[in-house]
């Protein structure tokens, strides 16, 4: 198995800024895509921002300018720095990877995510 862990939501107020992390453990082979997701009450979730193993970035609109999402490779970590942020931001923010686990005496493919990380953005 894989497990995905965030951490660093919370409260900020508008305008302010928070950094989100996501370290992912276990049976590690390689990791494709990272991204996180975001789900606000009484909305579908949706993709904030999907980073590469390159480094190649795709953002949603309504983050793009403030959001930026980043992964350090050999600590299977991706992370998203939020900036300018709006009460619109708030919701639950999730991360997933894919990629290739270890099993048995082979590999398999995997896709998990996260438990998800509160992100209130009010004054």
């Amino acid at each position: 198995q894989v497990q995905l862990v965030e951490s660093g939501g919370g409260l900020v107020q508008p305008g302010g800024s928070l950094r989100l992390s996501c370290a992912a453990s276990g049976s590690i082979f390689s990791i494709n895509a990272m991204g996180w997701h975001r789900q606000a009450p009484g909305k579908k979730r949706e993709l904030v921002a999907v980073i590469t193993p390159r480094g190649s970035t795709n953002y949603a609109d309504s983050v793009k300018g403030r959001f930026t999402i980043s992964r350090d490779n050999a600590k299977n970590t991706v992370y998203l720095q939020m900036n300018s942020l709006k009460p619109e931001d708030t919701a639950v923010y999730y991360c997933n990877a894919a990629g290739l686990m270890r099993f048995d005496s082979g590999l398999r493919e995997f896709g998990s995510w996260g438990q998800g990380t509160q992100v209130t953005v009010s004054s």
